[in-house]
């Protein structure tokens, strides 16, 4: 993985956990890892170009399905932009 793509992963990494947090666990230590099984696929789209309206389709398929949570589509939809706005950042020449 190169330099940029870690810079990727660790963002998406951050932003699931502190900022999507659909459990609200962001401000337990002992469940940093809650997210993590979550991160490969939202890199994964990412990588793939994929746009804010697939991401947040995914995101809201793992709180609704997996989780067993409501449907937060708004909450959902800006955490995908927020993703691609890292995406930009990073990797901007």
């Amino acid at each position: 993985m190169s330099s940029l793509d870690e810079e990727l992963y660790r963002r998406t990494d951050e932003v699931l956990h502190y900022l999507w947090d659909p459990v609200g666990v962001a401000g337990i230590p002992g469940a940093r890892d809650e997210y993590d099984a979550y991160i490969p696929q939202v890199f994964s789209l990412l990588k793939a170009g994929a746009g804010a309206d697939e991401i947040a389709d995914y995101l809201t398929e793992v709180a609704t399905q997996s989780m067993g949570l409501g449907h937060n589509r708004e909450r959902d939809r800006q955490i995908a932009d927020l993703l691609l706005e890292w995406k930009a950042k990073i990797f901007e020449t």
